[in-house]
């Protein structure tokens, strides 16, 4: 027998390897989750409407220190500087979103404006009997309501500014409706080619067609509609006509009752209003015009009552 000490052998059992590790579900996780917040987002852009969606890409252009403490926005800022300058993708000229928004939203609200000027006539015994005299259309400055005269049918006192008891009706009737409108209107007074018997230059169609307007503009009044609805009353004479083909047809002789759009409205108002530049370049003269204007106005009024029997 060997005296060399046993030799001990120690036998492991070896474990099987683990299949990867949990790191994996973490990751899956977080890309699941990922995932549904993108889905989720472009859900809500699909819904969103046009206006929503213009917010929602300022409020991304917006710099956070505009956002906290308020200021101009990102793209109407002058500055070329990221972060609270100007919109380097903006194109001088171009139309906004609101803009665009707006003139829809005008034709939406005036076409609704005339389908309900034509069922109030349709169920209104005093107006329907007058629709043909009654023309309503949509044109570039917005909703036109025409009321043209016949031979048969005369708006007006012969060659007068006195109301005919049928046309005191129908502006009566449709006051109150222009008032249902944020929009504001303009009148003006037609008459047809036909001069005057005597040749009297004193008091013409011009003076004439400015004095039924701005009765017709009393009538709207008296009927219910606001005095500040009126942003311009005016006096054309024969310089439109209705049919091209006849200047002395009657339907040439009409008052024109025109709901502005926003657009057509802030054109008048640009247009008329002060110009500090221009006015202390031309000293006091821009006054005189208006002051003429009202003394002739006032003289034609009060010729009007000793005027010779006219063709108009």
């Amino acid at each position: 027998m060997s005296d060399a000490a046993p030799r001990i052998i120690i036998k492991r059992p070896v474990k099987a390897a683990a299949h990867h590790g949990g790191g994996w579900k973490i990751a899956y996780a977080d890309f699941m989750t990922a995932m549904m917040a993108f889905f989720l987002v472009m859900w809500l852009l699909a819904i969103s409407t046009p206006k929503q969606l213009s917010g929602i890409a300022e409020h991304f252009k917006m710099p956070l220190r505009v956002a906290i403490s308020g200021g101009e926005k990102s793209s109407l800022s002058s500055s070329m500087i990221p972060g609270g300058g100007a919109d380097v993708m903006e194109v001088k000229g171009e139309v906004r979103q609101s803009d665009s928004e707006r003139d829809a939203d005008d034709l939406r609200r005036l076409d609704g404006l005339k389908k309900q000027l034509d069922e109030m006539i349709e169920a209104s015994p005093v107006l329907k009997q007058f629709r043909p005299q009654l023309l309503i259309d949509i044109t570039p400055e917005g909703l036109r309501i025409q009321i043209v005269d016949s031979n048969n049918r005369p708006m007006f006192d012969r060659s007068s500014a006195v109301v005919i008891s049928y046309m005191r009706s129908i502006l009566r009737e449709i006051g109150p409706v222009l008032n249902q409108q944020p929009n504001k209107i303009t009148l003006s007074g037609h008459t047809d080619a036909t001069q005057y018997s005597q040749g009297d230059k004193s008091y013409s169609n011009w003076e004439l067609s400015a004095d039924r307007a701005n009765a017709s503009r009393r009538e709207l009044i008296a009927g219910g509609m606001e005095d500040g609805r009126v942003l311009r009353v005016m006096g054309v004479a024969s310089s439109m006509h209705l049919n091209q083909d006849d200047p002395f047809a009657p339907v040439n002789r009409r008052i024109s009752i025109v709901v502005l759009n926003h657009r057509a409205q802030a054109e008048i108002e640009r247009a008329n209003a002060a110009n500090p530049a221009g006015a202390a370049n031309a000293g006091t003269k821009p006054a005189a015009p208006v002051a003429e204007s009202g003394t002739k106005a006032q003289s034609a009024t009060n010729l009007s009552v000793t005027q010779p029997e006219r063709r108009i």
